[in-house]
């Protein structure tokens, strides 16, 4: 008795019970389902079978009844046959080098994906399946603004290059306003249980200090100061004594306005949601004020946090702090630290930051993103989000829209 290998690919309108019928057909002879898979759009299905018949006898009639079912149903089937050497060497490269890349933005073009596509073909992977993350857009323009759309590739093969690949990656993203998240398509990336935060400019929009020093009166000479150390010109522990100093009088009620007014950044409320009822650890690693810090973590539930303690003596600033700076070597010992309290791998953390002091904590988490960051963090982090809000991370996690409004 010998067997036979065959591509069953249905085309046409999708309708309910054509999977059903096809299976039915095929379990009568006893077929051996190799591989199996289905796509729609707009209506449209596309679904393929990789069958094993076992008495090659039995094919014609197979095909001949999945056929004329096809024409009932009016939908299109085409028959390919596969030797059994073309589907070991296809069946050997399955569960080998998997990756999955990420495109987000507030639109996906066609020149964007052709362009990432290519960048993928170069590298020798092949493209196994592409995914909408994202819900469909309206085409009301009305509602473009707050529009997010993310498709994602599953691909696979042995990678020539990663760091040409990220490099060309970064320049479609700089030059087309997208942004490209590539991963290891591994255990790690789908059990993620930590995310650390930077949260000036991350978790808020505005650099607190830069609030404080606005307040009294030396905002020019401070903001300078956080400027230079985002870019990493100057040493974050230098530029925070001498920012801090400017600080010296400044009345504590003054920090108590600016938390209960603290300017949330977009899609932090949603992303916070679903990490806690997911179950994520959370943690806040701030170079800024653990005043400040307390207030976010009453509002999202946070786990940790780990900031500058400013020293206030008869409710004014003295223009000192109390302990150790929290800068980016701290950071990174922190991250480390809870990783291991909680019993969690660093493969499961996800950092998240915009400075230069947050690079150690980035490159040391499984996986770091450069939030709307500057330049010099974007080319040296593995990932980042400059389109949209903060729950774009939830993309890059590999929730959709409908897993997301389900928990929020």
């Amino acid at each position: 008795m010998v067997s036979e290998i065959i591509l069953i690919s249905i085309h046409g309108e999708d309708r309910p019970g054509v999977t059903a019928s096809v299976t039915e057909i095929l379990g009568r002879y006893g077929t051996t389902i190799l591989d199996v898979g289905q796509a729609d759009i707009h209506h449209t299905l596309s679904l393929g079978f990789l069958v094993k018949i076992d008495d090659s006898n039995d094919s014609g009639n197979i095909m001949k009844e999945i056929l004329f079912k096809c024409s009932e149903l009016g939908i299109q089937v085409r028959f390919s046959p596969v030797s059994s050497d073309e589907y070991n060497e296809w069946a050997g490269k399955q569960g080998r080098h998997r990756y999955v890349v990420t495109m987000l933005g507030h639109a996906i073009t066609a020149r964007q994906m052709a362009l990432v596509s290519k960048a993928v073909a170069e590298q020798h992977l092949n493209i196994d399946s592409i995914k909408r993350l994202s819900g469909r857009p309206s085409l009301d323009v009305r509602e473009l603004e707050n529009v997010r759309s993310c498709i994602e590739f599953s691909v696979r093969g042995q990678l020539l290059d990663k760091e040409a690949l990220s490099q060309r990656f970064m320049e479609i993203s700089s030059q087309e306003n997208v942004d490209i998240s590539f991963q290891k398509d591994d255990l790690y990336r789908r059990n993620r249980r930590l995310v650390c935060f930077d949260m000036d400019s991350t978790l808020i929009k505005t650099e607190v200090i830069d609030e404080l020093a606005d307040r009294a009166g030396v905002g020019d000479q401070v903001r300078a100061i956080t400027e230079s150390a985002m870019r990493g010109e100057i040493d974050f522990s230098e530029s925070f004594r001498r920012r801090v100093a400017l600080l010296k009088g400044l009345d504590e009620s003054v920090m108590r306005n600016i938390a209960e007014n603290l300017p949330i950044m977009d899609g932090a409320d949603r992303l916070m949601g679903v990490l806690k009822r997911c179950g994520f650890k959370i943690a806040i690693l701030s170079g800024g004020f653990t005043y400040f810090g307390r207030y976010l973590q009453k509002r999202f539930g946070v786990d940790y946090v780990y900031a500058n303690q400013l020293e206030i003596v008869d409710g004014k600033l003295t223009g000192n702090y109390v302990g150790d700076i929290v800068d980016g070597k701290r950071k990174a010992e922190l991250l480390n630290l809870i990783a291991q309290v909680e019993k969690i791998e660093l493969e499961q953390v996800i950092a998240v930051g915009d400075g230069a002091n947050d690079l150690p904590m980035l490159n040391l988490a499984g996986l770091g993103i450069a939030f709307h960051a500057k330049p010099k963090v974007k080319a040296n982090a593995q990932q980042a989000i400059s389109t949209i809000g903060l729950d774009g991370i939830l993309y890059f996690l590999g929730f959709r829209d409908s897993h997301i409004e389900s928990l929020v």
